[in-house]
């Protein structure tokens, strides 16, 4: 058994090495992964500022074109509503593309269970049997057949 001692020690050793060089390849993955993730962020981000400037040059385009022919104060509250009105729009149709009956049916409501589970795979709970199992338990006990 005494010859057998060493090879513990070096099972111990190889599974922190192992875990040591595991741990750093994951660690070196994340760390890429982020940096990638990140870069998207930022250009994500750049593109959304610009846009938004795009955005207020042509609102002021809008208003100094209604300027000629209103009072400033007129231009700037017309170019406000259309604004108003495209932003309700768009969120009209960001809410359309999910549905609200889409989300409600993952929920539970009232206690009763959806028909078929979200993911559209098989039954989301076993099927109730129509009448209850009959139990070998009697008034007496349980009935044993010897």
């Amino acid at each position: 058994m005494d010859r057998f001692d060493h090879l513990e020690h070096l099972d111990k050793h190889l599974v922190e090495e192992l875990a040591q060089v595991a741990r750093e390849t994951v660690r070196d993955e994340l760390r890429e992964q982020s940096r990638k993730r990140r870069r998207t962020a930022v250009l994500y981000a750049a593109s959304g500022a610009a846009a938004l400037y795009a955005g207020g040059a042509v609102a002021l385009a809008v208003g100094l074109a209604l300027a000629i022919g209103l009072p400033g104060w007129a231009a700037a509250l017309i170019t406000a509503a259309l604004l108003g009105v495209v932003a309700y729009a768009l969120r009209g149709a960001a809410h359309s593309g999910h549905g609200h009956d889409h989300h409600s049916a993952h929920r539970v409501l009232g206690g009763t269970a959806p028909g078929i589970p979200p993911s559209g795979l098989g039954m989301p709970y076993p099927p109730m049997p129509q009448t209850p199992p009959e139990t070998p338990l009697g008034p007496d006990g349980p009935h044993h057949r010897a």
